[in-house]
């Protein structure tokens, strides 16, 4: 029975918008990931690192016949695919990251993962977009609404709506 999944979508090298829709296509090209919907684009400031370029960021949400460890292997796999090195350091510049945000209603704590993301709620980034695809999903372990969750969260960055450029 397949799952809904959301994951998190983050690139701050090279084309961010051209690294982000390739992540979507890569994942899409899974036949145990299907009905892909995206978020707008989002730009944003990095929150912890601050010495490197803005973020570009979205939300994406997928049914999947995967379990979230399959899911979690799918998006490294993406990740290299798009030039990602395996081994980095953490919030550092990179083509791009993919967080799997929440699967069906799952609650993984290992270390390899943790289901839902445990930054969820201090993460504007996330929230604005997730909230755009769903302000109505509600994370049954933190009892709110994403929506709720973006009202209530303390990140005060800027994240602003990035407009794709039409081309001539």
């Amino acid at each position: 029975m397949p799952e809904l999944a959301v994951l998190g979508l983050g690139s701050n090298l090279g084309d961010r918008e051209s690294n982000l829709a390739a992540a979507i296509t890569s994942l899409g090209i899974y036949n145990d990931i299907s009905d892909i919907n995206s978020a707008s684009f989002y730009e944003s400031e990095p929150l912890y690192e601050t010495n490197q370029p803005k973020f570009f960021n979205t939300v994406i949400s997928c049914n999947t016949e995967f379990s979230a460890f399959q899911l979690l292997d799918a998006a490294q796999h993406t990740e290299l695919l798009l030039g990602r090195p395996k081994e980095r350091e953490k919030n550092q510049p990179r083509i791009i990251d993919i967080d799997i945000l929440c699967h069906g209603d799952s609650y993984i704590e290992t270390e390899e993962l943790i289901i839902p993301h445990p930054d969820i709620v201090n993460r504007k980034f996330v929230l604005v977009p997730f909230c755009e695809l769903m302000p109505d999903y509600k994370i049954e372990k933190i009892g709110k609404t994403i929506s709720e969750l973006l009202n209530l969260c303390p990140d005060q960055s800027q994240v602003v709506k990035h407009v794709m450029e039409k081309n001539a």
